[in-house]
């Protein structure tokens, strides 16, 4: 299928946080909740329609892991976005953004557009992180903020496109 526009986005965050998921969830609809833990980089895509406009969406999902850190820097280049991805019920995930947000900010475009994405909100009853505190961390920062669940796949859809 030919498309009229091509958008790169690439998903960074701590190990753990449901990356993967939320690509999976949003490229095949479908959760899996036992992932191997990626090595370097996966990638997706996936085609949406905006102003009846195809666009091919590329998501290059980025390994968590501090080992991983040098490898994934090259993947920013050329990135229409990111999400910044932290767990809701792990707050050490919440802690790293500022590290994860420097990172992007030194090996990226200076135009490209941020959404800070509190992941797996289907578990708020297990909260470490408050919905004010990510909405606080995004406005300081100027990213857009949403909280997502890659299981349920509330607002993927939302996180995904809207970014």
């Amino acid at each position: 299928m030919s498309y009229a526009y091509l958008f790169k986005y690439i998903i960074i965050g701590d190990t753990g946080v449901g990356k993967s998921c939320l690509l999976l969830q949003f490229t095949d609809k479908r959760f899996q909740p036992v992932h191997d833990l990626t090595i370097g980089v996966e990638f997706g895509a996936r085609m949406i329609t905006i102003d009846n406009k195809p666009i091919k969406l590329q998501i290059w999902d980025t390994a968590g892991q501090e080992s991983f850190r040098s490898i994934t820097r090259s993947y920013y280049r050329g990135a229409a976005g990111a999400l910044l991805v932290y767990d809701i019920t792990r707050r050490e995930t919440f802690n790293h953004l500022a590290s994860w947000l420097e990172d992007a900010r030194q090996h990226a475009n200076a135009n490209m557009t941020i959404m800070l994405v509190g992941n797996k909100c289907d578990l708020s009853h297990r909260r470490a992180v408050s919905f004010e505190e990510g909405e606080q961390f995004a406005k300081e920062n100027g990213l857009i903020f949403m909280e997502a669940s890659a299981k349920t796949a509330q607002n993927v859809e939302e996180v995904m496109i809207d970014s």
